[in-house]
């Protein structure tokens, strides 16, 4: 894993100045920018990534679409875009991406990893197959589509997914709420 040059935000996510190594923000709990990037189809599904063997946390479970930080001096927009890239293989444009939300998460998943991220959501229509994108093996070792009703269970019953990543499940209802909304208008 390639460690990256990541700008360093305060509690309430404004950007302080400071840009450390991304190693140094989680061994040190700094406050950090992410982006999330969940993709749906037309046919109410949502596209997970399962995570590579050799990822430092949460390796082999199943996560968001595409996730990556916010490099520095780089707009959250443009990682976004960047990491879909690198992750799936998809050259998609600021009009496919639709901004939700910015969400703080705070976890600790390992003892010297403590990771305070701004996740910036964002949401886009996958119309390309599944079979047809291109991971990025050193990050992402599958990609499958379920049933949004899989967001809805993760919420009710959390013990019952431990093969996914353990997001907070406030989190998950925003994520589920805005992916049924963003069907049902665009259906």
């Amino acid at each position: 894993m390639i460690d990256e040059l990541i700008d360093i935000v305060d509690k309430t996510g404004k950007p302080t100045g400071e840009k450390r190594l991304k190693s140094e923000a989680h061994a040190l709990g700094l406050y950090h920018a992410s982006v999330h990037i969940w993709f749906y189809t037309a046919d109410q599904k949502v596209l997970f990534q399962k995570r590579a063997a050799n990822k430092d946390v949460f390796p082999n479970l199943w996560d968001v679409s595409v996730a990556g930080h916010v490099g520095t001096g780089e707009l959250p927009i443009h990682s976004a875009i960047r990491e879909i890239e690198e992750e799936i293989g998809l050259k998609i444009t600021e009009d496919d991406l639709e901004f939700i939300s910015i969400y703080l998460a705070k976890k600790i998943p390992k003892p010297n990893i403590i990771d305070n991220e701004f996740h910036h959501i964002y949401f886009s229509k996958l119309t390309t197959p599944v079979q047809e994108l291109q991971l990025q093996t050193e990050e992402v070792s599958k990609v499958k589509l379920f049933e949004i009703d899989i967001l809805k269970d993760i919420i009710e019953h959390p013990k019952n997914y431990n093969n996914f990543v353990t997001h907070d499940l406030d989190y998950y209802q925003l994520i589920f709420d805005h992916v049924q909304n963003r069907m049902r208008s665009k259906s």
